[in-house]
């Protein structure tokens, strides 16, 4: 997946620094649920992303609140961007997948929500282990969503997987 991210955007299938512009556009060519509910990676580096989301018509539920699963394509992107770019960073081919998550919702989810992971840190030695081990490997990342006044709307917790492909 990562390969095919950078191969996308790049020229003569060079490797690019991922940024919150290039993720953007892959969403809207890769992901069009992501792009269309109108979530945007604001901020990315080796160690956090943050990722908004206004509540609109198109991404609300019923009760006039943001819809859980946008929180969620929300909250997972701000995980996935960092093992992409930790993956990147490795110079290996490594697959990745969500192997388990969970969530809490603590406050209802209307006006700017925005999810920031600042689990960069967790990814490096994973992936390191991975590559020595020749074996998968596992770790959670928490993504957190708060509204504008700063109160947390809802919590992610994500299980990724990292293996070496052969």
């Amino acid at each position: 997946m990562v390969s095919l991210f950078f191969d996308s955007f790049g020229p003569n299938n060079k490797k690019m620094k991922l940024t919150p512009r290039k993720i953007n556009l892959f969403n809207l060519v890769k992901l069009p649920a992501v792009f269309f509910t109108g979530i945007r990676v604001k901020e990315i580096s080796s160690t956090h992303c943050k990722v908004a989301v206004r509540h609109r018509w198109i991404n609300q539920n019923p009760f006039k609140s943001m819809f859980w699963a946008v929180q969620g394509m929300a909250a997972e992107l701000t995980t996935g961007a960092l093992v992409l770019m930790k993956i990147e960073e490795s110079g290996r081919k490594i697959s990745m997948l969500v192997a388990n998550n969970k969530a809490s919702f603590t406050k209802k989810a209307t006006g700017k929500i925005t999810f920031v992971c600042q689990d960069g840190d967790k990814i490096e030695a994973a992936i390191q282990r991975a590559i020595e081990t020749n074996e998968g490997q596992t770790f959670w990342m928490t993504s957190i969503g708060t509204n504008s006044a700063g109160v947390v709307v809802s919590t992610f917790d994500f299980e990724w997987s990292v293996k070496v492909k052969n």
